[in-house]
């Protein structure tokens, strides 16, 4: 089964139990998909890897929009937005901890022979693109800076 329709069904399933947080953000997760099948030169297919970066790009939105209400007071809808996050969260694969990416990163730093800390971007460019959608881009970075560190 498609993640396509794995929403779609957990949609019916969300209508039928009355789980309006649920249903609210599973309904965008399909507005955004529909938006990409129908967009100019679409092939009319939504291959998973792509609905997968599609619903990372909504739970980052709900986890800034979130951090923004809460800055201005407004922890109700904080609240709702970080209820939403959750459920998106069920859909994205497990992700690696910095326990786990800190051998990946000492073996990319010695494998490209890096140990100044001016070319941190380098690693953490090349280990984003390799562990796409395995880790979080901001957390890669957090570990190369410690492991870089560590090594001066």
């Amino acid at each position: 089964m498609s993640l396509l329709e794995q929403i779609n069904q957990d949609i019916k399933e969300s209508m039928l139990a009355r789980e309006k947080v649920r249903l609210e953000a599973l309904r965008s997760v399909k507005k955004e998909f529909q938006e990409v099948l129908t967009a100019k030169g679409s092939t009319g297919e939504l291959p998973d890897d792509k609905a997968l970066a599609i619903i990372r790009k909504l739970l980052k939105q709900r986890s800034d929009s979130a951090a923004i209400y809460t800055e201005n007071g407004r922890a109700d809808l904080a609240q709702r937005e970080l209820e939403e996050a959750e459920v998106l969260k069920a859909y994205l694969p497990q992700q690696l901890s910095a326990e786990e990416l800190r051998p990946i990163v000492t073996a990319k730093l010695q494998e490209l022979g890096i140990t100044d800390i001016k070319q941190k971007g380098r690693v953490t460019g090349v280990l984003c693109k390799e562990l796409a959608g395995r880790a979080d881009g901001k957390l890669i970075g957090e570990v190369v800076q410690v492991v870089l560190e560590a090594m001066n």
